[in-house]
């Protein structure tokens, strides 16, 4: 999936950020903890950790050294073993953003999902505008299977970056997976039947696919006779279908549940005014 590659290249940029912090070390230790980061930057694994595990056994113990060593060991796969390390970055430094987003990314590989969203939402709430920590609070809530939170989550992102083709993608994407979830839970739920025809007649209607979107309202008028909408759905179906008189009756159908439906008697008009003309 390509938003995961876009968190791992932003990990890795995360990483490269931490070298201004590393002047609060002493020298020495800074010039080994900037190899590590050059080593990390170069795709170098074994090298950036033998960098970063030499700053922290010397007394260089700060928060972006255990982060890149979290990163080095992410990137091998090594999930538990970063985990710990990003909790260490995290507890020196509760304010620090990226082993938040970093130690979520961890816990989701390693199906600890309740954990992972603990840590992105703590990651949203210290960098709101941060787009990779919305990215990963989306990614674990997509399998939490919490559509409705994770589209939130992919609005926001398209706010923040609207000339981003990926956060569209993953915005479109989210709205799908959530109204399939909603159909699933219409044909769940005591009396959702007809609820559920009706979603699935304006879906064949948006498919271009008529006489299946007249069955699918049917079969709702079937389920709820005295359900708003569903008829009036009908006549316009049937309008367009030149279908006058039957178009009529569904339109007299809808007044007799929603009397002051302004959108069932502008249709009724419309009808009389494609009669007329059609003489």
């Amino acid at each position: 999936m390509r938003a995961g590659r876009i968190l791992l290249a932003a990990a890795v940029a995360l990483a490269l950020g931490a070298a201004v912090a590393a002047r609060e070390l002493p020298p020495a230790l800074q010039a080994t903890f900037e190899e590590g980061v050059r080593a990390l930057k170069a795709g170098k694994l074994d090298e950036a950790e033998k960098a970063f595990r030499a700053v922290l056994e010397k007394g260089g113990e700060a928060a972006y050294v255990h982060n890149n060593l979290g990163i080095v060991l992410q990137e091998r796969g090594q999930h538990e073993k970063a985990v710990t390390e990003f909790r260490a970055a995290a507890r020196l430094d509760p304010s620090y953003v990226a082993p938040r987003i970093l130690l979520g990314a961890s816990l989701l590989a390693l199906g600890r999902v309740a954990e992972a969203r603990t840590a992105a939402e703590r990651a949203v709430e210290l960098a709101p505008r941060e787009p990779l920590a919305r990215l990963q609070l989306a990614r674990v809530l997509e399998r939490s299977s919490d559509w409705a939170t994770a589209v939130e989550q992919y609005r926001a992102l398209r706010e923040m970056k609207p000339d981003e083709p990926e956060y569209a993608y993953l915005l479109g994407n989210a709205y799908l997976r959530l109204s399939e979830w909603s159909l699933r839970e219409l044909g769940r739920l005591d009396g959702g039947e007809a609820r559920l025809q009706q979603a699935m007649g304006h879906n064949y209607r948006v498919q271009g696919r008529p006489d299946l979107a007249l069955q699918a309202f049917e079969r709702a008028a079937r389920a709820d006779p005295t359900l708003p909408e569903i008829h009036l759905a009908m006549a316009q179906v049937l309008m367009e279908q030149k279908r006058w008189g039957e178009a009529r009756q569904e339109v007299e159908r809808e007044l007799a549940i929603v009397p002051e439906s302004a959108g069932a008697r502008a249709l009724l008009a419309g009808i009389s005014a494609l009669e007329a003309a059609a003489r």
